[in-house]
């Protein structure tokens, strides 16, 4: 791992975002349903994200392990894309920032969602995973550009 301990503590935030493709209206209206037999899948892939957030340093390796402050998962039903939206907000301060947190809980609450309906959506797809803000640290602001 790198070593971080000369750096100084201070605020970081970090956002990324992803989606799952299901490809199907039909499984995108299943995801809405609360009775699936594995159970509500938003709240799920909700707490499967904090869950990712908080393990981190120990799914990727040489990750240094944060103390987060705060791990925000938000999911939106896009109907026009046939596809979950998926967005992540993690803060800590700390000598390190939180961006792979955020990435990690976009992508495992986007697997949570592909396992949850598999078998109405075979063919889903995580795609588009990113960090689209950060702040903090020697380095700034980072902040994803409009197309």
């Amino acid at each position: 791992m790198v070593n971080i301990g000369d750096k100084s503590s201070s605020p970081r935030r970090a956002i990324a975002q992803g989606r799952v493709l299901l490809h199907s209206a039909d499984a995108l209206a299943l995801v809405q349903q609360a009775g699936r037999k594995k159970g509500d899948v938003l709240t799920v892939a909700k707490i499967a994200g904090v869950m990712g957030a908080k393990l981190t340093g120990q799914l990727i390796p040489l990750c240094h392990p944060i103390a987060l402050d705060h791990v925000q998962v938000d999911l939106a039903l896009n109907p026009s894309h046939q596809a979950v939206d998926i967005e992540a907000h993690t803060e800590c301060t700390g000598k390190t920032g939180v961006e792979m947190e955020a990435l990690t809980a976009v992508t495992l609450a986007g697997l949570t969602i592909i396992d949850m309906c598999k078998s109405v959506a075979r063919n889903a797809t995580l795609t588009d995973v990113r960090v689209t803000f950060k702040t903090g640290g020697k380095s700034g602001t980072y902040q994803e550009s409009a197309e």
